[in-house]
């Protein structure tokens, strides 16, 4: 499909209402990542059956259309990743096809610059329920 507003019509002539009904829904879906890459890579942020239940508890488990008709939320976006992908995959399918880069695994260890039990110290009881640091290991 392509555009918000084109997944908003669809959706109108499977459940009914009108297209501002759902475009919250699908834009959710793309415009955070079309910001980030305007190609078909936008669609690994969200594009992915864990995408669909985050949708879900953004919207919660149903919305209101202007008919009246509440219409599962978890089907809207189905229908929206469906219309782009074919099917829907799991994140873990997106990611396997990230090539790994080098600096993707150059984590640096902070643990000892921020626990103090990490490099030994051990911290003193004082009044008021408060730690201090003896420096002392």
């Amino acid at each position: 499909m392509g555009h918000c507003y084109h997944h908003a019509l669809s959706s109108v002539r499977k459940w009914g209402g009108v297209p501002e009904d759902y475009q919250p829904l699908h834009q959710w879906f793309d415009e955070p990542s079309k910001l980030i890459t305007a190609d078909f890579r936008h669609r690994a942020l969200r594009h992915h059956a864990e995408g669909i239940f985050m949708l879900e508890r953004f919207f919660g488990p149903a919305i209101t259309i202007s008919t009246g008709r509440r219409v599962p939320v978890r089907l809207i976006g189905e229908q929206h990743v469906r219309e782009d992908l074919g099917f829907i995959p799991g994140f873990a399918d997106w990611v396997r096809c990230i090539r790994p880069e080098p600096w993707m695994g150059r984590a640096q260890p902070i643990h000892r610059d921020v626990d103090p039990f990490a490099c030994g110290i051990q911290p003193i009881p004082v009044e008021g329920g408060d730690h201090e640091s003896s420096g002392n290991a």
